[in-house]
């Protein structure tokens, strides 16, 4: 596939990834990126690569991190813009990028108060991986989406699955030192909530919200988990090998996100 010169352009998203004052989101905590070399980056763009537009011109990632999926993408668009709350993550992003040696790029950074720092409809794709989750309010997030991009635009979302075994980022239980507790994710909402870090979702509860927001979906579906958790190499290969090796999940229990795929209605 043909890769192009992009320009890329992080930005911090300021107070829609602000801290909250609702109680049931108490434990709301901010996402870890992905690092460069785990499964999870190339499983996610093995899943959305047939729904980007050919030319993909630009694309916007709303929650970039430290860019690491951001710049896959890049391979595949014309030019990206990745947006994010964290300068420390941004920072990681822009050594990235002058690392690369791009022939054209925009490294600059910019606190927005509670807006993308991007004019109207000015994105092809707008995509959003494990970012819903954390912020203070999620249709907000979805409306800012819709904003920046162009009407026709397409959005390709994940955000944590339900039925999973484990909680990605814990929860901070009482009584108990170690917050990774299995099952959690399936506890009723309101008490899940009470004590986990992060939201998580059914397929059609984040497909109810981004027709809210405004989108037609027409795709939905889970990834399987890459179990890039595993610490110890031969389990993790005969994991990936065995019941977690294709990159959409059957059944729901082996899923680690649920994806929507969508189209800005006009």
């Amino acid at each position: 596939m043909a890769t192009y010169a992009s320009t890329i352009a992080p930005f911090c998203l300021g107070e829609l990834l602000a801290a909250t004052d609702d109680s049931t989101l108490q434990h709301l905590a901010g996402g870890k990126p992905a690092s460069a070399e785990q499964l999870i980056l190339t499983r996610r763009m093995r899943l959305l690569r047939p729904f980007l537009p050919a030319p993909c011109g630009h694309l916007v990632d709303f929650g970039c991190g430290n860019g690491a999926q951001t710049l896959v993408l890049a391979e595949a668009c014309e030019r990206v813009t990745g947006v994010d709350v964290n300068p420390n993550f941004l920072a990681a992003f822009e050594a990235e990028i002058e690392g690369r040696q791009w022939q054209e790029r925009a490294a600059g950074v910019l606190l927005a108060d509670g807006r993308i720092p991007l004019d109207d409809g000015v994105a092809d794709v707008v995509t959003s991986f494990t970012v819903l989750e954390h912020v203070p309010d999620e249709q907000a997030a979805l409306v800012e989406m819709r904003r920046v991009m162009k009407p026709g635009g397409r959005q390709i979302l994940s955000v944590p699955n339900r039925w999973r075994v484990m909680e990605a980022l814990g929860c901070d239980l009482p009584l108990l030192p170690w917050n990774r507790v299995p099952l959690v994710s399936w506890w009723p909402k309101k008490l899940h909530d009470r004590w986990a870090r992060a939201r998580i979702y059914r397929l059609r509860e984040i497909e109810k919200m981004v027709t809210v927001a405004g989108f037609h979906v027409e795709h939905r579906f889970r990834m399987t988990a890459p179990m890039d958790m595993i610490g110890n190499e031969t389990l993790r290969r005969w994991v990936r090998a065995s019941l977690f090796r294709p990159d959409r999940a059957a059944v729901p229990f082996q899923a680690t996100e649920n994806f929507v795929v969508a189209v800005r209605n006009t």
